[in-house]
């Protein structure tokens, strides 16, 4: 695969450094092939492909919004429990298309399926053919223009003949990269944990800037392992790490209509039977899983359109998680509460309206907040040893802490999410033009 890292090396993405990121290599039973389908006015890799070449396991979590993409339909009707590939688009979210966006799908998997099968027929001792219904799709970009489906057609030929089955950190950066959209940075992440005694590799790649606000799943996330996991077990996996992961994170407080986190199993490593996902020897995959997810939703909420500064939120001794969840996103969605941080103004009274406004059950003389390690409410009152100007020195860091403790309960959780800035404005209102 010819190496062309022009969309990591352009202007908007200056500070992005190779040697920045995870050293990802390779993993048995997938290949990887990028191109252009010219979707943009710049050049750059818009088409993205994952070949399974002796099928994957899968399993997948989609948006909640009463309004979907064709591609998450399309997905919604795969039966198989194996499937061939995965086509990513960036540009266009094929949302709100009706049945022509979704025709341009069924069109674009006959076509790719048909290649790919000539494909095995060339490099495998025991070709199979790849059903257009072993095919998933994701679709990214600006909801209700019109699908490209000639344009994604007519190079689906250079895709195939761009795979390549080993992969090295440069293929891996090249297939991050061409599926981003008004991100500034690739997000890859990855972890080598056991299954028994079997050394199994998961590696993760996503994309998300803007419209991030979890209902399931609040972005694009795909992570891939060489393990042999079945495609229910990988359900309850996904199922199990997304809720403080993925659906941990806000940007803006909206929800796309093509939010999509998946997971692929090439079953290459014979590593021990596992008939169910509480299977105590699943216990390290498991941790492992739930750093990859964890360290691609932080990277998703810290490359929020325009951000200049990363937000993380406990909200902890609450009588319920739930109620814990409600404060916090409360607080990450304020406006108010992001633009005195994005002006490094330490307005505590804007965290104390978003706690109010939750619409949890608490006692004011019990509370207590912090902002990094300097406490300015305890107890329900204003430290009396409490100082701003150590407050607006803090809010100067790139990385802001927020603790709110109800004292009232034992449950707790954790958002992370960014600051809003002019520059959020600008990206947005200029986005089509």
């Amino acid at each position: 695969m010819a190496i062309n890292l022009n969309n990591l090396f352009n202007s908007i993405n200056k500070n992005s450094k190779m040697g920045d990121f995870q050293d990802l290599d390779h993993i048995d039973g997938l290949a990887i092939s990028t191109t252009s389908a010219n979707l943009y006015s710049k050049q750059r890799d818009d088409l993205v492909l994952f070949y399974f070449r002796n099928g994957a396991s899968h399993a997948s979590v989609y948006t909640q919004s009463k309004l979907i993409s064709e591609n998450i339909k399309w997905n919604l009707k795969i039966s198989k429990k194996k499937i061939k590939a995965l086509l990513i688009n960036t540009r266009n979210a094929n949302a709100f298309t009706g049945k022509d966006g979704f025709k341009g799908l069924k069109i674009l998997a006959d076509n790719l399926s048909q290649e790919l099968t000539q494909k095995q027929k060339i490099d495998e001792e025991k070709p199979a053919k790849v059903e257009s219904d072993e095919i998933l799709f994701a679709c990214t970009g600006t909801i209700g223009e019109m699908f490209p489906t000639e344009k994604i057609k007519k190079n689906i030929p250079d895709l195939i003949k761009k795979i390549k089955y080993t992969q090295n950190k440069y293929i891996w950066m090249k297939a991050s990269m061409g599926i981003l959209t008004t991100d500034l940075k690739p997000k890859l992440a990855m972890e080598e944990c056991y299954i028994g005694n079997k050394m199994v590799k998961i590696y993760g790649i996503a994309k998300g800037s803007g419209m991030i606000f979890p209902n399931m799943a609040t972005t694009l996330g795909f992570i891939f392992t060489d393990a042999t996991i079945s495609s229910s077990v990988l359900k309850q996996l996904l199922k199990q790490n997304i809720h403080k992961t993925f659906n941990a994170i806000s940007c803006d407080g909206d929800t796309s209509t093509n939010d999509m986190v998946s997971i692929f199993a090439t079953n290459e490593v014979t590593n021990s039977n596992i008939k169910n996902f509480k299977d105590k020897k699943l216990s390290e995959f498991n941790s492992s899983l739930f750093n990859v997810l964890l360290n691609l939703a932080k990277r998703v909420a810290a490359d929020g359109e325009g951000a200049s500064k990363f937000i993380s939120i406990k909200v902890k001794n609450c009588k319920t998680e739930e109620d814990a969840k409600k404060i916090c996103f409360s607080i990450a969605n304020s406006p108010l509460v992001k633009t005195a941080i994005a002006g490094e103004d330490p307005n505590w009274g804007r965290i104390i309206m978003a706690i109010g406004k939750a619409n949890v059950n608490l006692t004011p003389n019990k509370l207590t907040i912090k902002l990094g390690n300097i406490t300015i409410i305890e107890n329900g009152k204003l430290l009396n040893s409490y100082n701003e100007n150590d407050a607006a020195n803090y809010m100067k860091e790139e990385k802001i802490d927020l603790l709110v403790n109800l004292n009232q309960g034992k449950k707790e959780f954790v958002c992370y999410t960014m600051d809003l800035t002019k520059k959020y404005i600008e990206i947005n209102s200029d986005y089509r033009t």
